[in-house]
């Protein structure tokens, strides 16, 4: 096994161990959400987890610690943030419900696709720029909504800007979810069962 094999089966990085604890905010989210509704301390998690989202991936490659674990664990911390903050707000009746169905309905759709990816040697979806600002767009929308959950001028510049942000993130979600499907297909249609590329 050589060092890069080792290294990228690696579990226990500081990267990963930051990964891990942005991911141990999501249920800290939802309680201070839906229980006390302490919105100033969500939103200060939900702060924490975006320099986190920084950071992990920063010093993965800084320190030349990047791990099959930490691919899977950064995304999967971006989408279980979108769904409980959609799911938190959608309960606060800060946005409607069609929104808490329509985002985490296009990753299902996309989670189907996985195993025939598998299948031909591919272990997930290709990342592009797309879903990387779509990401970008929703966790600053979410915020902003919560924050515009309130009284004052700051509440309603908050609430303006949270769903321009939201608009543009919903779009560019479903847009990134197309484009990774047609991805998809355009590698079915160039590549065998056996994951032999034909021309």
């Amino acid at each position: 096994m050589t060092d890069d094999v080792r290294r990228t089966s690696k579990v226990w990085t500081l990267p990963n161990g930051i990964s891990m604890l942005r991911l141990a905010g999501v249920p800290l989210f939802l309680w201070l959400v839906l229980g006390p509704q302490a919105d100033w301390w969500a939103l200060g998690v939900l702060a924490v987890a975006g320099v986190t989202d920084w950071a992990d991936g920063w010093l993965a490659r800084r320190l030349d610690q990047r791990t099959s674990l930490g691919e899977l664990l950064d995304p999967l911390a971006d989408r279980l943030y979108i769904l409980a903050v959609v799911i938190g707000l959608a309960l606060r009746d800060i946005v409607p419900w069609w929104i808490a169905v329509i985002l985490p309905l296009r990753d299902v759709l996309l989670w189907v696709l996985v195993p025939f990816l598998r299948r031909r040697g591919y272990s997930a979806l290709p990342v592009h720029f797309l879903g990387k600002a779509a990401t970008f767009n929703l966790m600053y929308a979410f915020p902003l909504l919560l924050l515009g959950d309130g009284d004052g001028t700051i509440a309603t510049l908050a609430l303006v800007f949270g769903w321009a942000f939201a608009g543009w993130g919903i779009g560019l979600y479903w847009w990134a979810g197309i484009l990774y499907a047609w991805q998809v297909r355009t590698l079915f249609a160039t590549m065998g069962p056996d994951g032999v590329r034909h021309e």
